[in-house]
């Protein structure tokens, strides 16, 4: 009987070391996080935003110390974000919107109120200058853009374009025009708007002249124009055309081209022209990578553009009058966060290429020059080096770096020397569990139906001899997650989740399911994915699986947890295999599908409407109630903008009509993004905490 006792408590000293905090999640949760990186034209200034447990300022730094200080000073936790920060030309004012939900699917640009004050916050346009010796704010608005010469801010407001100068005079509106303006560009010489305008069935490119208050439009048709770029000389304008209408209603199941054309017109003559169409081809089909397009001009008469015509998204350039579009980046990897150096001579981006098997998991900064050259490489190794700006010399080079320890930082690199140096080190909290981090380590496997698929698997040395696990499924689903920090903020914190779930002695999957980047057009673009059949299901059974089959895990106590796109392939998990998921949380997750098929409103109806309404219904978690038996937490904002909390107040409302257990979080005025740090914390506690409970021995 001592014997038995005595192996009881060993057992049971080893599931509490297992489980020790050497670190909280709330300690996980303090990382700063960089955004809104920019450089300005002049003096190798750079600027960037920073979260600081929901205390969001804006920092700046200059060469050639590239030291670093703050020139504004919010000092609350009021879930107010910063977007849309630029510099005048002289370099000596920073333009920024505060408030607002910039990565929403809606209402972007109306106020949200996650701190509850007795007023639902504006969106506003300020100012701060680069010198620290204040920030104000200017107007009430959206979409700000600074002329030429720096006096003056045009911006959106209802849709209608407005202006208000940089000394804070009375905003004015500056034309009404029928419709919703969705983007403006100052001419090169400050004295004309460039703007396109939404008229529901179509879109139309137009100039207001400032010194005539007269708008005449570019190219006018019955397309839909977006993507506007003025040349460097102010003479002609390219811009992205697309179908406008409605087609006919073509069978719903089948995959098809999205078409797109570049064209160029003339200022003077308002004339345009088609200088390229994409191939018509699955992978021809406008771009859905970060960007889209990416059109943009590198001189008066070379356009640069992204397309995924050969399979992965690339880089081409074009002469608007002469030959075809060179490839200036090819290769199995993916080209996103595209910019130009000043002097329009080469392209900097991210890309997950490298001379590392795993590479393929990570982004390193690479570089092209747009006349001649190849793509090479500016960073390499085990870090992640993302989104970067040129800065004003054409020599240095600015962007965010993370290592699997180290959260994201702004990073300078000399592209010639290759001297980097790394800002803002003193930002990281000093109780950040830094040292504490588990380096992920690259994994794949291959589906029943013949897909390889990525992830990266966290496990924490020692501990049981039979581990539970978890598994991680993002949302977007236009994602890929990483050997690292992220340089996303969403998916920044899920890898601190991922982190402390590891730590806490769960074997952590973080799976990369096809629908996702960073592996070409078949694997980004599959069919019967979604609502046409959620094929991507496969690759999460499988990753449960594969966790299943490691030696060293308790095949019986495997959860799974996922935010958005990832909860609905959560609460599918929990539905479709309640035998293989022994428990879940489900944030923000979409539930039913078969409402995305409007019924028509005429006569005429898709030949397989019927069908894609079924296929579309099974395909919900909705569905699936009858066979789900795990547990589940539910967790929503309900003022989210980009999935209804609908989808949760309707399932929990299955879930009581059938007497389904379940565990429930809803988040008062908070969104999709959980602006309030406080709110942030409390989410992935509940979520830690319900797995601990339901998944420990």
């Amino acid at each position: 009987m001592k014997k038995y006792l005595l192996s009881i408590f060993l057992q049971c000293a080893v599931c509490l070391g297992a489980f020790a905090q050497s670190f909280s999640i709330e300690e996980v949760t303090l990382y700063s996080f960089p955004s809104e990186l920019i450089a300005a034209d002049v003096d190798n200034k750079l600027a960037w935003a920073m979260n600081e447990q929901g205390l969001r300022n804006i920092y700046v730094s200059k060469a050639p110390e590239f030291s670093y200080k703050k020139i504004t000073d919010f000092s609350q936790d009021d879930g107010q974000e910063i977007t849309s920060l630029q510099f005048t030309a002289d370099g000596n004012w920073l333009v920024f919107v505060r408030g607002g939900e910039h990565g929403s699917n809606w209402q972007r640009n109306q106020g949200m109120n996650p701190a509850h004050g007795a007023k639902i916050p504006k969106v506003e346009i300020w100012k701060a200058a680069f010198d620290g010796s204040g920030a104000s704010m200017l107007a009430e608005g959206d979409d700000p853009t600074v002329s030429p010469d720096g006096k003056s801010i045009a911006f959106l407001k209802g849709g209608q374009v407005w202006t208000v100068m940089m000394e804070g005079a009375e905003p004015n509106q500056l034309f009404e025009i029928k419709g919703n303006v969705g983007e403006i560009h100052w001419s090169p010489d400050g004295s004309q708007l460039l703007f396109a305008v939404n008229r529901g069935t179509h879109s139309l490119v137009g100039i207001f002249d400032l010194e005539k208050k007269k708008v005449r439009y570019i190219a006018p048709s019955f397309q839909r124009d977006w993507m506007l770029r003025w040349s460097p000389n102010g003479q002609k304008i390219a811009f992205v055309r697309r179908p406008g209408g409605k087609g006919e209603p073509l069978p719903i199941l089948e995959q098809r081209h999205s078409p797109w054309e570049i064209w160029v017109a003339d200022v003077t003559t308002g004339e345009g022209k088609m200088r390229w169409k994409a191939p018509e081809t699955l992978r021809g089909s406008l771009p859905s990578t970060h960007g889209s397009a990416n059109l943009n001009w590198a001189d008066d008469e070379t356009l640069v553009y992204l397309s995924y015509e050969d399979g992965w998204p690339h880089m081409y350039a074009m002469h608007i009058e002469q030959g075809r579009p060179r490839q200036l980046t090819q290769g199995k990897y993916m080209v996103e966060h595209v910019s130009l150096s000043k002097d329009g001579s080469y392209l900097v981006f991210s890309a997950n290429a490298g001379p590392r098997e795993e590479d393929i998991d990570r982004r390193h900064i690479g570089m092209v020059n747009v006349h001649e050259g190849e793509m090479e490489l500016l960073s390499q190794g085990d870090g992640i080096e993302a989104i970067p700006v040129v800065l004003s010399d054409n020599e240095h080079v600015a962007y965010v770096s993370s290592t699997f320890s180290r959260p994201l930082l702004p990073t300078v690199t000399h592209k010639l020397t290759g001297e980097t140096k790394l800002l803002a080190e003193e930002l990281i909290p000093q109780n950040f569990p830094m040292e504490s981090m588990i380096r992920p380590r690259q994994v794949t496997f291959v589906t029943p139906d013949l897909v390889t698929v990525h992830a990266q698997l966290f496990e924490k040395e020692g501990g049981n001899e039979k581990k539970p696990a978890v598994l991680f499924v993002h949302g977007g689903p236009q994602r890929q997650m990483l050997l690292g920090w992220h340089y996303g903020d969403y998916y920044s914190n899920t890898y601190a989740i991922n982190q402390k779930l590891a730590e806490m002695g769960f074997v952590v999957l973080s799976v990369n399911f096809r629908l996702g980047i960073g592996y070409g057009y078949e694997f980004h673009k599959p069919a019967r994915t979604y609502w046409q059949g959620a094929e991507e299901y496969i690759d999460v059974k499988k990753a449960g699986e594969y966790l299943a089959a490691l030696p060293q895990v308790d095949s019986k106590r495997i959860g799974i947890y996922g935010g958005s796109y990832g909860g609905f392939l959560t609460a599918l998990a929990l539905g479709k295999d309640s035998d293989l998921f022994a428990a879940g949380v489900d944030i923000h997750g979409v539930h039913e599908l078969s409402s995305r098929l409007e019924m028509p409103e005429g006569y005429e109806k898709a030949p397989d409407f019927e069908k894609a309404l079924r296929i579309a219904w099974l395909s919900s978690p909705l569905a699936y109630l009858d066979s789900w038996r795990s547990p589940v937490l539910f967790i929503h904002g309900d003022d989210d903008r980009n999935v209804q909390v609908s989808h949760t107040t309707d399932i929990i409302r299955r879930f009581d009509e059938k007497g389904m257990p379940y565990e429930s979080l809803i988040i008062p005025d908070d969104s999709h993004h959980w602006m309030k740090y406080e709110n942030l914390v409390k989410v992935n506690k509940a979520t830690v905490e319900f797995l601990k409970k339901h998944l420990e021995p």
